[in-house]
């Protein structure tokens, strides 16, 4: 019975990062990726986090902050319109990101 109930679990989760890296762009709300895998949003934070180790939030700011740099670098792609393509509301929530995570600037 607790293997059947990891097998769940590890489904739900698989379907969420699914869902979260398919929608970074609209940024879902904790309780919208609860949703999606039919949780409530107490038991779907807790639950992620265990398996991946990381929020899920967390994990969309790490989508974003990969598909930016791509975008960035390969892409040559100017801060105004990488804010644009992650869905973010302004460019200053894109540098926020990379201080944040990177610990640089976006230029940088």
């Amino acid at each position: 019975m607790i293997q059947r109930q990891k097998q769940i679990d590890f489904a739900r989760i698989r379907k969420a990062i699914g869902y979260l890296s398919e929608n970074y762009k609209s940024q879902p709300t904790l309780e919208q990726a609860a949703e999606h895998v039919n949780l409530s949003s107490y038991h779907f934070q807790r639950m992620f986090s265990n398996w991946a180790g990381i929020s899920p939030k967390q994990f969309l700011r790490y989508i974003n902050i990969t598909h930016a740099k791509k975008l960035l670098k390969e892409d040559k792609a100017s801060l105004l319109d990488t804010t644009y393509e992650l869905g973010l509301s302004s460019t200053s929530r894109l540098h926020d990101l990379f201080i944040d995570i990177e610990g640089m600037t976006p230029g940088e």
